[in-house]
């Protein structure tokens, strides 16, 4: 905001002689009054009593001396103390505003806008019919009152409650426009304004239709800090919006290269934002891959690396977009961001930061053979072994979803069995989460079928967990055969068909004389009701589906299936024969999990801007 000339008491008397032959009587003993209390102003109340009369009087002279020393006296008095005023005060200063007179118009917007610091004056301020006049100001050819106007705009706009209003009083487009001003002062409180007006869908799209975008991807180039702070992210916010977003990519070729230069900023707040920006641009395949072509990654992988949390956790998130193409997966692999990202993992600081690291290595193996065992080999699932029962449940279930995308590798299946995998994964089926059970349950599916079986295959794994931990399979098995959930039922079932086709005696043994599965299959092979399906959402179907893999979710019509693969596993154990792979399993289409992870956006925007927020205010600014 633009600086107020101090209304020192000398200059006021030396003003009064200039019009004292010209005051009325009431002027005059305002004006006389004015003068003992400014000599006394460090234990005078100037927002009540005779004060605020003598101030009121001056403003409401038709004499321009008298209105300008008032403006300037309550410019420098609210300078120096800010509290909640009532229209008492707020009238005498808005009338002011709407001065003809510069230096009054100047003195009494940087006046309001010192009161518009408080909450409550900024609520009372917009009501009193504030944006008016101050609208009027902005238009000012004068730098000081466009500067002071502005600021006061974009204090007051920093309350919800003023944000549709202001959108509504005809404010942006000036706003805009001064948001290109020579002057960088008023540039800085008009982008300032533009950032705080992006906090709702209606006004960014008001802002959008005002003709912003442009000049906000313009001003990213800015010299200064505070301007490409404000700019980079109101248009963070612009892009949460899937309209918003393509508009972009239509009229703003330059904007990924432009953010990508900010992500090596000098200011860490101006970093922290460009990766959130190119987070939230992420959400949409071009520049997911834009993002990448741009050499992003290189910027985004010395913030994923960074010891300032802001910057982890806006790098993580936008790594986890960026990682959902599935063009993207090696060239992540290979810039080196596998070993960072098992090392987050680890991060307990931050939950969030951990299921955006482990949703990105979820996503680097969704597609590549090559990049499932680059992941297992980098030392993922011995990390994640290590730290799933303690983490956080929403990071279970990402770990678990993790492992079971893993699971689908023929390849890896023996080393993850050798690792002890399904020593956590078997409590985790108990989970109380109903993902995280089946996440785990579908892994432990994954790892028991196999394509093209052999005689040297090894189930000796499954017997080992058998009865323990937390009773093994069999007691998993059975809480899942007679869950009411029949997507669990039916992960239950084909489990075991795999289990069966197998051919290791002591499964089959442990199978046959299972007192509580038998039965319970046996209910399941009889015809059947309707019961209810899957608890788990609706959780998208991948495109990279498998036969013999637990891998694609088709939750509506399964009760045939379930039936089907439970007459199958007791025509085995009521024979003394030998189940042969079939067909069969490539027809089961019912799963916990998707193997790619979904963009996130809009709600999580609002949550990661916050948790970002929090990180900034408990971080130190040495970091």
């Amino acid at each position: 905001m633009g600086v107020v000339s101090s209304c020192c008491e000398s200059c006021f008397r030396s003003r009064r002689s200039t019009y004292e032959p010209l005051l009325l009587e009431n002027e005059r003993e305002a004006v006389a009054d004015l003068l003992q209390y400014l000599e006394n102003r460090t234990t005078t109340d100037f927002f009540r009593d005779s004060p605020l009369a003598a101030l009121t009087t001056l403003s409401f002279s038709d004499n321009v001396d008298l209105q300008r020393s008032a403006a300037l006296a309550f410019a420098e008095i609210t300078e120096k103390e800010v509290r909640p005023v009532g229209r008492d005060t707020l009238d005498p200063i808005l009338f002011l505003l709407s001065s003809h007179d510069t230096e009054v118009q100047r003195a009494a917007s940087a006046a309001l806008g010192n009161l518009a610091v408080n909450t409550d004056n900024k609520l009372l301020i917009v009501k009193l019919g504030g944006l008016e006049p101050l609208i009027r100001q902005m238009l000012s050819p004068n730098v000081e009152v466009q500067c002071n106007a502005v600021g006061c705009v974009t204090n007051l706009a920093t309350h919800d409650d003023n944000k549709t209003k202001i959108a509504k009083s005809g404010a942006l487009v000036p706003l805009t426009r001064l948001a290109r001003s020579k002057d960088m002062r008023v540039q800085r409180n008009a982008t300032g304004a533009l950032l705080n007006m992006t906090h709702s869908d209606e006004n960014r799209q008001q802002l959008v239709n005002a003709g912003a975008i442009p000049v906000l991807v313009s001003l990213l180039n800015s010299p200064d800090t505070d301007v490409q702070y404000y700019c980079t992210t109101a248009l963070s916010n612009i892009a949460v919006d899937a309209h918003n977003r393509k508009k972009l990519a239509q009229t703003e070729p330059k904007l990924v290269s432009s953010l990508v230069q900010l992500m090596d900023s000098p200011s860490l707040k101006v970093q922290c934002q460009a990766a959130l920006a190119l987070r939230n641009l992420a959400s949409d395949e071009k520049y997911q891959l834009e993002i990448v072509k741009a050499d992003g990654l290189t910027s985004l992988l010395r913030l994923l690396q960074s010891t300032y949390l802001p910057l982890i956790l806006s790098a993580a998130a936008c790594v986890r977009n960026v990682s959902i193409h599935p063009q993207n997966e090696s060239p992540i692999i290979e810039s080196g961001f596998l070993q960072p990202l098992i090392n987050l993992l680890s991060f307990k600081d931050n939950e969030e930061v951990q299921c955006h690291a482990i949703s990105t290595l979820r996503n680097l193996a969704a597609s590549s053979e090559k990049n499932k065992q680059a992941i297992v080999k980098a030392g993922a699932v011995q990390s994640i072994k290590e730290l799933v029962l303690e983490v956080p449940m929403n990071v279970q279930s990402e770990m678990t979803a993790c492992i079971a995308v893993l699971a689908l590798s023929d390849e890896l299946k023996g080393q993850l069995l050798e690792m002890g995998i399904c020593e956590v994964l078997i409590p985790l089926t108990n989970s109380p989460s109903s993902e995280v059970q089946g996440n785990s349950a579908a892994a432990l599916g994954n790892l028991s079928s196999k394509d093209g079986r052999t005689t040297t295959d090894d189930y000796s794994a499954f017997n080992d967990v058998w009865d323990k931990p937390d009773g093994g399979m069999h007691r998993y098995l059975y809480r899942f055969l007679t869950s009411s959930d029949a997507t669990f039922q039916h992960i239950a079932v084909w489990t075991i068909v795999q289990l069966l086709e197998s051919g290791d005696p002591q499964l089959i043994s442990n199978i046959r004389s299972s007192s509580i599965l038998i039965p319970n299959i046996r209910q399941l092979a009889e015809t059947r009701t309707s019961t209810p399906t899957s608890s788990l959402g609706g959780t998208p179907h991948s495109h990279h589906s498998q036969s013999h893999s637990y891998a694609d979710t088709e939750t509506g019509n399964g009760h045939g299936e379930i039936q089907m693969l439970a007459r199958r596993i007791l025509d085995f154990t009521d024979s003394e024969g030998v189940m042969t792979p079939s067909a069969l399993a490539s027809q089961i289409q019912a799963s916990s999990f998707s193997q790619r992870d979904e963009s996130i956006g809009g709600r999580d925007h609002d949550e990661l801007r916050k948790s970002v927020r929090e990180a900034f205010a408990g971080s130190s600014s040495g970091h």
